[in-house]
C-alpha cells in the first residue's frame, strides 16, 4: 500500500518556524485590584527587528482608591493619588503601536482583558493587533517545569525586576526572540541547549 503524499509530508520536516515579527511591542500592565480596568502601572516596549528601539513607562492613577495589589507590585495609593488617569495617559503609549504587527504579553490574555476594559471605561479603542503569549510560547519552546515570568527569565539570562510593568514587559520582548530563534535552530537541527 502506498503512503498518502499528505501522510509522508506530515512525517517528513517540521513545518518552518513562525517568523519573528519585523515589528512588535510587549506590554505589561499592573493593576490596582482584581477588576481588569484597574491599570496603574503600564509598560511598553517597541521592538524592530531584533532590537528595542523604544521604551515606555508610566504610573496611572486606578480608578478607586483601594490598591488591593500594592503588596505584589509595591505602588500604594498614596503614590498613584497624584498619577493621571489612563484616559490621559494611553494616548502617550499608543504611537508605540504605530505599524506594529503584534502584540506580545506573558499571560497575554490577562494584559489584553486589562487593555480592553481600561480603554472601554475611557471612551477609547485599542490597538486593533492580534496577540501572542510567551507564557504559552516559552511553555512550547523551552520546556521548563515553570513558565512563569521570573524562571523563563533566569532560564535564558535576562534581568528581571518582576512586577516592575516596563522590566516585565522588555523580559517578554526577550523571550520573544529567544524562542524565535530557538525554533530556528531546531528547524535547522540544532539542539538550542547545547548552545
Amino acid at each position: 500500500m502506498q503512503a498518502n503524499p499528505s501522510q509522508t509530508a506530515s512525517r517528513g520536516r517540521a513545518a518552518s518556524p513562525a517568523p519573528l515579527p519585523a515589528i512588535f511591542v510587549a506590554i505589561d500592565f499592573e493593576t490596582a485590584d482584581e477588576q481588569p480596568d484597574s491599570a496603574c502601572a503600564v509598560g511598553a516596549v517597541r521592538v524592530e527587528h531584533g532590537e528595542i528601539t523604544e521604551r515606555v513607562y508610566k504610573l496611572i492613577r486606578p480608578p478607586r482608591s483601594r490598591v488591593a495589589h500594592a503588596f505584589i507590585h509595591g505602588l500604594s495609593w498614596s503614590r498613584l493619588r497624584s498619577e493621571r488617569p489612563f484616559t490621559a495617559v494611553w494616548p502617550e503609549v499608543a504611537p508605540l503601536f504605530d505599524g506594529a504587527e503584534r502584540i506580545v504579553a506573558h499571560n497575554a490574555r490577562f494584559d489584553r482583558s486589562v487593555l480592553f476594559a481600561c480603554c472601554a471605561a475611557a471612551g477609547l479603542t485599542p490597538p486593533p493587533l492580534a496577540w501572542e503569549c510567551t507564557v504559552e510560547l516559552a511553555r512550547r519552546t523551552f520546556r521548563l517545569p515553570s513558565a512563569r515570568l521570573p524562571a523563563v527569565a533566569e532560564h535564558l539570562g535576562i534581568a528581571l525586576d518582576h512586577h516592575h510593568a516596563l522590566s516585565d514587559a522588555e523580559a517578554c520582548a526577550r523571550i520573544l526572540v529567544a524562542a524565535r530563534a530557538a525554533e530556528r535552530m531546531r528547524f535547522v537541527g540544532v539542539d538550542p541547549s547545547t548552545t
